[in-house]
């Protein structure tokens, strides 16, 4: 399995920002994907998780401005981010696993990684 990020760029603050996450060598019958994102100088964090037959979760710090949808077709995920502030710039990561688990929450449950996009919020 290989996921390929895409979309991160700069945006002033308050703008938007789609980021897609595409994965080949797999379907998304019971496969899990999620985003996560590392600031300079702090752990990654958990950012949202989507899965077949599944709710998406979101973190607190990005809900009501972040959203998960799924292209089924095209086995992508998409992360689309609104209302960006310069403390949502990070690189950008998406991980997958097959089967769902309880601490979906965990980066070290992924087995598979995106390569990263850098997303750059300026003030």
């Amino acid at each position: 399995v290989q996921l390929q990020a895409s979309g991160g760029g700069l945006v002033q603050s308050g703008g938007s920002l789609r980021l897609s996450c595409a994965a080949s060598g797999t379907t998304f019958s019971n496969f899990v994907m999620a985003w996560f994102r590392q600031a300079p100088g702090k752990a990654r964090e958990f950012i949202g998780v989507t899965g077949s037959g599944r709710p998406t979760y979101l973190a607190n710090s990005v809900k009501g401005r972040f959203t998960i949808s799924r292209d089924t077709a095209k086995v992508t995920v998409h992360l689309q981010m609104n209302s960006l502030a310069p403390e949502d710039t990070a690189v950008y990561y998406c991980a997958g696993r097959h089967g769902w688990h309880i601490n979906y929450g965990a980066e070290n449950e992924y087995r598979y990684w995106g390569q990263g996009t850098q997303v750059t919020v300026s003030s």
